[in-house]
């Protein structure tokens, strides 16, 4: 079974940078966008400081003047940028990083209503829809819905995750990677290291790396 990658996001401090890391993050997070985790250019700098060039970094960001994401690519060493809200395909294709673009699952999935981000987006990543905010709810979504995945591009699965139920979402689903945010947390925006490694654990045991 390929391995299954990991992203921490939403992180807030260089100690729970380097804590995810440890625990065997492949990517890691922070959000520019409001929300409980918003961090600004400098503090994401620091954050990911001594993060290990093979861990990527990843900036969260919700209908950002194209500006605001350049700087924010450039001053916080980004290697990828998360379009998490109504961003078209056409302010993808002009971001200066590879673009994991958001799209928000309700009670239906409509693979085609992807299309337009084919060549545009480098892979596409799977919230929860929720009318009122653009993410962090730690919500899950049915995974039943998610029949099948785009072809073009990798899938991040996100909502709601945690170390007890990722196993069952990537048997079910099968993503190229996973990412938790809340699920992780001591409290929002504060990461704890030891729900942290047991994701980690949770993960590489339903990718079947725990049986060898």
């Amino acid at each position: 079974m390929p391995r299954t990658r990991i992203k921490i996001c939403g992180l807030t401090s260089r100690r729970d940078a380097m804590a995810a890391v440890g625990a065997g993050a492949d990517a890691v997070g922070v959000v520019f966008a409001e929300s409980p985790r918003q961090v600004g250019i400098d503090e994401a700098a620091d954050i990911l400081a001594q993060v290990p060039p093979f861990v990527a970094r990843v900036g969260v960001f919700v209908d950002a003047p194209s500006e605001f994401v350049e700087a924010a690519v450039r001053g916080a060493g980004l290697s990828a940028v998360q379009f998490h809200g109504s961003e078209t395909p056409a302010q993808c294709g002009k971001a200066p990083a590879p673009v994991i673009k958001t799209v928000r699952v309700g009670t239906e999935f409509d693979i085609e209503a992807l299309e337009p981000f084919r060549g545009q987006a480098s892979a596409v990543l799977l919230d929860k829809l929720d009318p009122q905010r653009h993410g962090g709810t730690g919500k899950t979504f049915s995974w039943r819905t998610i029949a099948e995945l785009p072809e073009w591009a990798p899938t991040v699965l996100a909502g709601g995750l945690d170390p007890v139920n990722v196993g069952v979402a990537i048997s079910m689903v099968h993503p190229f990677a996973v990412d938790v945010s809340s699920g992780v947390e001591e409290r929002p925006g504060h990461k704890d290291a030891h729900r942290m490694a047991a994701f980690v654990a949770a993960v590489r045991a339903a990718d079947g790396e725990g049986s060898r």
